[in-house]
């Protein structure tokens, strides 16, 4: 028995996203009481670690910037999923559901993980050093993105309110799976190097030389695994989220700040992965993660959200107030000043931190 225990225990990132998905069946759609919401979170907590451990490991299987891309994609399509599925149960929270998720990733990954990636990797190796070519057109997508889905809504008048008509929508959503597309072929084929990391001289990283690259059975079953534990982590995540407005409403808090919690639970994976990325000297693979994830964000959702709202009854509002255009400005704005150089020092990390923390706290206090 002692030994089939610690069989278990060696194997815990099998083990934790089967118990997740396995918890999530029995606990979806259910209200959930104190002690079961303990064990959901100590759950989801587990399944965050089994995830980034898998997406290592498929990482370092397919290599860069393959690995970042799989575990981005693979978090975007299940957070699409729970989004299309909170908006078919309707209600008129669901009108801005999409807008406040994408907004709150764009937040989270461009400030929140770039931020903490580059203060990392500049205190630990005294500079934080990355490809400007491939990190800058990363966010000149992510930029170009952001405005035309979140705020060309905003001042169009085809449609009262910041909402998009029927051909604008259907122009959005094919701008973002066409630049989206381009993205991914120039990072993936025409020019990969770009977004590989580089050592202080400026040469390309392109293999890792901490390891031997695991074989195509284990890269395969820690991609099954990651699948698991991803569909685990958002699931669990929507399971808690009563617990989490009750608990926002009892602080006199918006609506809204349920929305940024559950967004930073279901980033959690790429956080971490991103955070030891930045302390092995990966800064470039980290910068990958985050705009990588928040390009997905949007060039995904939108086309998803358009699809659905064929058949979805109800306003879809993608259109951003005067407070979050400023604050996505400030974000574009601070963002090319940092990669411009190619390297960075903790100065740069604080201030997309400090933006970071001026994005909680307007969320907390409009």
């Amino acid at each position: 028995m002692i030994a089939r225990l610690r069989s278990l225990l060696t194997q815990w990132t099998a083990v934790v996203p089967a118990l997740a998905v396995v918890l999530l069946v029995f606990t979806w759609g259910r209200d959930l009481p104190g002690a079961v919401v303990a064990v959901v979170t100590l759950v989801l907590a587990g399944a965050v670690l089994a995830a980034v451990h898998h997406a290592e490991v498929v990482a370092h299987r397919v290599g860069e910037p393959f690995g970042s891309l799989v575990l981005a994609v693979a978090v975007t399509i299940i957070e699409v999923a729970l989004i299309v599925t909170l908006m078919a149960d309707g209600g008129d929270k669901s009108s801005t559901l999409a807008r406040d998720t994408v907004f709150a990733a764009v937040m989270i990954t461009c400030n929140g993980i770039v931020g903490l990636s580059l203060l990392v990797a500049s205190l630990r190796h005294g500079l934080a050093v990355f490809n400007a070519e491939g990190t800058g057109a990363a966010l000149a997508t992510v930029a170009t993105l952001a405005t035309l889905s979140l705020v060309l809504p905003t001042f169009t008048t085809s449609k009262p309110g910041p909402e998009f008509s029927t051909t604008q929508l259907t122009f959005a959503a094919l701008s973002s799976l066409v630049l989206y597309g381009l993205f991914v072929a120039t990072q993936t084929v025409r020019h990969r190097d770009y977004f590989l990391p580089i050592t202080r001289q400026g040469e390309v990283i392109d293999a890792d030389d901490h390891a031997d690259a695991p074989s195509s059975r284990s890269a395969g079953i820690s991609l099954g695994f990651l699948g698991l534990a991803l569909v685990g982590v958002v699931g669990l995540a929507k399971g808690v989220s009563p617990t989490i407005e009750s608990g926002v409403e009892a602080a006199g808090m918006p609506h809204s700040v349920v929305g940024v919690i559950i967004a930073l639970l279901v980033l959690l994976p790429e956080t971490i992965a991103a955070l030891r990325s930045a302390r092995r000297d990966r800064v470039q693979t980290s910068l990958n993660l985050a705009l990588g994830s928040a390009m997905a964000s949007i060039g995904l959702t939108i086309p998803a959200v358009a699809i659905a709202s064929i058949w979805l009854s109800g306003p879809l509002v993608l259109g951003l107030g005067a407070t979050h255009m400023v604050l996505l400005a400030l974000t574009v704005v601070v963002s090319s000043l940092t990669v411009v150089p190619g390297r960075a020092t903790p100065l740069q990390g604080g201030v997309h931190l400090v933006l970071f923390a001026a994005y909680l706290e307007l969320a907390i206090n409009p």
